[in-house]
């Protein structure tokens, strides 16, 4: 199944070329109260709302999905976390090109553990990249796997580890180019693009063998498979879980391989995962 939000906070269901409007199957979510619960409501509800949806869907308003405004298809992580330098090859073209490591010595995830990333900086793929410090800093796209955690996992072994996803999608993990933490460089408002909406888990049968790829107004630049990470989706899960609860909503953007690259206002982004989806991403100035 694949669930998207789109427009005024719709939910959708993708079907083709068509969004079928389910909307009326978020009457199943518990009514909120303050303080409201950890994590994204919708998605720790995933299983109650997936079963309104199969009942709405036959008789659901269509929508051609090209007359939509996707948005991220998870409103409210508690946390967006990432994966540095998770492709050797990436580590390769990392040292060799001075403007992606900014001077500064390039290990691999093994050194560096994780990072996180400002929730406010995910949208969806409709809603685009706005660049900032352009064109005085480099900002560069990075097109990853991104995991949707379904529910709260703590020391989760390896081998459990998918039984903790609900879904799957595009990440972009927008990146400003300098000396700064990751953190700050890759939490700018726009910065973490998810989408184009949330395809099930059970639709993905292996996560860590899945084609990807991203070109630039046509242009090819980053193309890899998932079995080309050094930390895998079920490590990454893992080791993410002895640190910090892991809950509802909250994303895990596994990491970019080799050919990332610049972009600039007016380019658009067209990102494939295969299997999860295809989406293109306009970017403009901040």
């Amino acid at each position: 199944m694949r669930l998207c939000r789109y427009d005024d906070n719709r939910l959708g269901l993708v079907e083709g070329n068509e969004v079928k409007d389910v909307t009326e199957a978020l009457k199943v979510l518990p009514a909120a109260r303050w303080p409201l619960p950890q994590g994204d409501l919708l998605i720790a509800n995933l299983d109650k709302v997936m079963a309104e949806v199969k009942k709405l869907a036959p008789n659901a308003k269509r929508t051609p999905l090209k007359n939509v405004k996707l948005k991220s298809p998870v409103a409210n992580p508690s946390k967006i976390i990432g994966a540095p330098v998770n492709y050797r090859a990436h580590k390769e073209e990392s040292i060799k090109d001075k403007g992606i490591s900014f001077g500064t010595e390039v290990k691999e995830i093994d050194y560096y553990g994780l990072f996180l990333k400002a929730s406010s900086g995910l949208v969806g793929a409709g809603e685009g990249c706005a660049l900032r410090f352009h064109p005085d800093r480099r900002n560069d796209h990075e097109i990853e796997l991104a995991v949707i955690i379904g529910k709260k996992a703590e020391n989760v072994p390896v081998e459990r580890a998918l039984d903790y996803v609900a879904g799957y999608a595009i990440g972009l993990d927008m990146t400003v180019r300098g000396q700064e933490e990751r953190s700050l460089r890759k939490s700018i408002d726009s910065y973490s693009i998810l989408g184009p909406w949330l395809t099930t888990a059970d639709e993905v049968k292996d996560p860590e063998n899945v084609d990807f790829s991203i070109t630039v107004n046509g242009e090819p630049r980053q193309k890899s498979n998932t079995n080309n990470l050094i930390w895998g989706v079920k490590r990454l899960i893992s080791y993410a879980s002895t640190f910090y609860a892991l809950l509802p909503g909250d994303i895990i953007m596994t990491g970019t391989p080799e050919g990332v690259g610049p972009v600039k206002p007016g380019d658009v982004m067209h990102a494939e995962i295969a299997g999860v989806g295809v989406m293109d991403v306009p970017v403009r100035a901040a």
